[in-house]
């Protein structure tokens, strides 16, 4: 596989005719964006004070925000939506054909609930399920496929009507362990002992009680990261050797985003949040910069490097 500065190297050389054209564009549509917006929102502005006694009372000039930014957001993707789709085949693909021919590219697809469900990261299920940028295919001869993934709670509310809460959102990642596992081990970043301490940390940990069993593992810098839950204390720490805590940590250092794995049958889950879509083009930033170039290159690089990260195309045990 690619390093991240070969990548980079492929990006800016090889691509480069490519990243003028959609250059040229991007500016392009960014004066279009900003032309529409200023006009949109004049209109919708006569429009609210010619009818202000009726949209200036409480309820209705919240209702009239609400559709003023629902419609913005509708307009500003169907603006969007050539000019992304364009840089998802012209820059997106073959940076992902560049590190391995055997990844296929699904734009508009995203990972199955059931794998999100599966995974048991989150005690919540998850009654919509959206995504994007699905990529599928294998490293090494290890099966991994992963994708920008949204996942949320319906609640209803009082005059019943729905509103939507977030149980996850960002790049969830799944890939083959090297042994298929009974039991299920969670890993989730540590908040309640960084908030309060050791020992009310632990007492919070301990309380969980819509996870498994809690596990304490022995070693300081992986139990000041993350708290351990799982069916089966001694089938946990075969998992998580010293090796595998000591690479989980470094993983969790270059993903600099809160990170959560589970060992659950063949397969190995990682759901790293962030709060946007990772390989949506920028807009307003030119594609040339090359901190808007690494945002997607290192997040490719992670995704795809955790098969040699966690040394899964190493058959330490017979899968069984």
């Amino acid at each position: 596989m690619k390093s991240s500065s070969d990548l980079t190297d492929f990006y800016y050389k090889k691509l480069h005719p490519t990243l003028l054209e959609l250059e040229k564009r991007r500016k392009q549509l960014a004066h279009r964006i900003i032309v529409i917006f200023i006009l949109y929102s004049v209109m919708s502005l006569l429009f609210i004070t010619s009818f202000e006694n009726f949209f200036l009372s409480g309820d209705n000039f919240i209702f009239a925000l609400f559709t003023y930014i629902g419609v913005g957001g509708a307009l500003y993707k169907y603006l969007i939506s050539d000019y992304t789709k364009s840089f998802k085949n012209k820059v997106i693909l073959p940076l992902i054909q560049a590190l391995s021919k055997k990844l296929d590219y699904f734009p508009d697809n995203h990972i199955s609930s059931k794998h999100f469900t599966k995974s048991k990261i989150f005690t919540s299920h998850p009654d919509l399920v959206s995504g994007n940028d699905l990529v599928r295919g294998e490293i090494d001869g290890i099966s991994l496929e992963f994708s920008d993934i949204h996942a949320q709670k319906r609640h209803k509310n009082s005059k019943s009507s729905d509103s939507y809460s977030t149980i996850f959102q960002g790049l969830f990642i799944v890939t083959e362990f090297n042994k298929h596992f009974k039991g299920r081990t969670v890993i989730l970043p540590d908040t309640a002992q960084s908030n309060f301490g050791n020992l009310i940390g632990n007492w919070f940990q301990s309380k969980n009680f819509s996870r498994d069993s809690l596990i304490k593992m022995d070693n300081v810098a992986f139990e000041k990261e993350f708290v351990v839950y799982g069916t089966d204390q001694i089938e946990a720490r075969y998992i998580l050797s010293p090796s595998l805590m000591d690479k989980l940590l470094h993983f969790k250092k270059r993903s600099k985003h809160p990170l959560s794995i589970s060992f659950v049958g063949g397969n190995v889950y990682l759901a790293i949040a962030y709060n946007k879509d990772l390989f949506e083009p920028s807009v307003f930033h030119s594609l040339l910069k090359y901190k808007i170039a690494m945002e997607y290159i290192t997040t490719l690089h992670l995704a795809v490097g955790i098969v040699e990260e966690l040394k899964l195309n190493q058959k330490l045990w017979s899968k069984t």
